[in-house]
C-alpha cells in the first residue's frame, strides 16, 4: 500500500511542477495514465488485509433508489438523515462521530429512497487514508450523492470532496466521453476526429495506449476530448451520476454570503437543525434521480395511485414494467393498455419495447 501510494504522489508531485503546453501534452497524458492504474490499484487492492469492506460498510441496497451522504466530519450529515428519515444516527460536536454506514430510507412521491450516512470523508481518502476507501466504495454504489457542506467553512471543503470522488472515479454531473474506443487485432492506433482536436493529438493517444498495452485500436472523437477522457473510457469503471452540493447551517451566515454561495450550480441551502429548506431537497433528490411513476391498473379495477412501480428513467419500457413486478410476467404477456403522456390515444395498445412516462397508468394483458 505504501509503495502505490508514494508512486501516487511521485506522479502528482510530477505533474504539478509540469507546465502545461503543447509540448508538455505527450508526458502529461501518459502521467495521467500512469496515475489511474495506481488508483485502480488502491481501490481493489490484492493483498491481504487491506480489502474487507469494513465493519458496517456491506449495507444492502433496497428500495427504488441509493442516495449517499458525504462530506467532512461535523458538517451535519447525522442530523439531515436523523430529520429526513427518522433513523438515528448518533449526533455530537466531535469529528468522527459515524464510524459506520448508517441507512435509512425516506418515503417520498411512492418511492422509498434509502439514505447513507457515510463516515466523514478526510483529505486523501482516495489515497486509503482513513476509512476513505470503504467510505467511497459505498459511494459508488449510490444513485445520487449529496456533498453536504458547512456554510460557515470555505468552499474550499468542495473542492476536495470532488478530487477525492474524482480520484476514485466517480465523476459528478457529467454525461460519459463521447468518444468510441475499440480494441483490434493489428493495424496499430487509429485516431480520427469529426470535430477540431486541441487538446489530445496522435502521439498522446499513443502514448496512453501504450501504458495500458494497447497497440490496436480505431478512436474516434466527436467532441474536444481531454487526456482524461481517453483514460477514463480505456479504464470503463468510471461512475457518471448525479450530485447535489447541501449547504447546511445557513442559519449561521448572513444574507450577503447566502446569495455568494447561490451562485453555486447544482446548490440546495438548508438548516438541517433548524428544518429549514428541506421540502425544496427532496424535491431536488427527487428531481435528480429522474424517477418514472408507473401505476397499475387490475382488470375492471380502477389504478392504484397509492403504490405505484418505479422505474429508472434510462428503463423504463413495458417489458422493463413486467420484470419490475415479477420476472415470469414477460412470458406471459399478450399486450398492455396505456394511459398518460406516453400513449397517443387513451387508451392506447402497446407493445414490450414502448417507453413509459412518468404517471403512466398500465394494464397488462396476459395470454389466455
Amino acid at each position: 500500500m505504501a509503495t502505490v501510494m508514494q508512486k501516487i504522489k511521485d506522479i502528482e508531485d510530477e505533474m504539478a511542477k509540469t507546465q502545461k503546453n503543447k509540448a508538455t501534452a505527450h508526458h502529461l497524458g501518459l502521467l495521467k495514465a500512469k496515475l489511474a492504474k495506481l488508483r485502480r490499484e488502491l481501490l481493489t487492492p490484492t493483498t491481504k488485509g487491506g480489502g474487507g469492506t469494513g465493519e458496517g460498510f456491506d449495507v444492502t441496497k433496497s428500495g427504488d433508489a441509493r442516495v449517499g451522504l458525504v462530506g467532512f466530519p461535523s458538517v451535519g450529515k447525522s442530523t439531515l438523515l436523523n430529520k429526513l428519515t427518522g433513523t438515528f444516527s448518533e449526533v455530537a460536536s466531535y469529528e468522527f462521530t459515524t464510524l459506520t454506514c448508517i441507512p435509512g430510507v425516506i418515503m417520498y412521491r411512492g418511492a422509498k429512497i434509502q439514505l447513507l450516512d457515510l463516515p466523514g470523508i478526510i483529505e486523501g481518502a482516495k489515497d486509503g487514508k482513513g476509512r476513505g476507501r470503504q467510505v467511497i466504495s459505498t459511494a459508488r454504489t449510490c444513485n445520487c450523492i449529496l456533498i453536504v457542506l458547512d456554510a460557515i467553512k470555505p468552499i474550499t471543503h468542495k473542492r476536495l470532496i470532488e478530487k477525492e470522488l474524482e480520484g476514485f472515479g466517480i465523476r459528478l454531473n457529467k454525461e460519459p466521453p463521447n468518444l468510441t474506443f475499440r480494441k483490434k487485432d493489428k493495424g496499430g492506433i487509429n485516431f480520427t476526429s469529426t470535430v477540431t482536436n486541441t487538446l489530445l493529438d496522435l502521439e498522446t493517444v499513443k502514448a496512453i495506449c501504450s501504458e495500458y498495452r494497447i497497440h490496436n485500436a480505431d478512436i474516434t472523437l466527436r467532441y474536444d476530448a481531454t487526456a482524461d477522457d481517453l483514460i477514463d473510457v480505456i479504464e470503463g469503471s468510471r461512475i457518471y451520476m448525479p450530485c447535489i452540493y447541501v449547504v447546511n447551517k445557513i442559519d449561521q451566515i448572513t444574507l450577503e454570503e447566502l446569495e455568494i454561495l447561490d451562485k453555486l450550480p447544482h446548490y440546495c441551502p438548508i438548516s438541517a437543525h433548524l428544518e429549514w429548506n428541506l421540502d425544496g431537497l427532496l424535491e431536488k433528490i427527487w428531481e435528480y434521480l429522474n424517477l418514472t411513476r408507473i401505476y397499475t391498473k387490475p382488470k375492471g379495477n380502477n389504478p392504484d395511485y397509492e403504490d405505484p412501480v418505479i422505474l429508472s428513467s434510462k428503463r423504463r419500457t413495458v417489458e422493463d414494467f413486467c420484470e419490475r413486478i415479477h420476472k415470469d410476467m414477460v412470458k406471459q404477456y399478450k399486450y398492455a393498455l396505456v394511459w398518460g403522456s406516453s400513449a397517443k390515444h387513451k387508451p392506447q395498445r402497446v407493445g414490450k419495447e414502448h417507453e413509459l412516462e412518468d404517471e403512466d397508468v398500465v394494464q397488462i394483458i396476459k395470454k389466455v
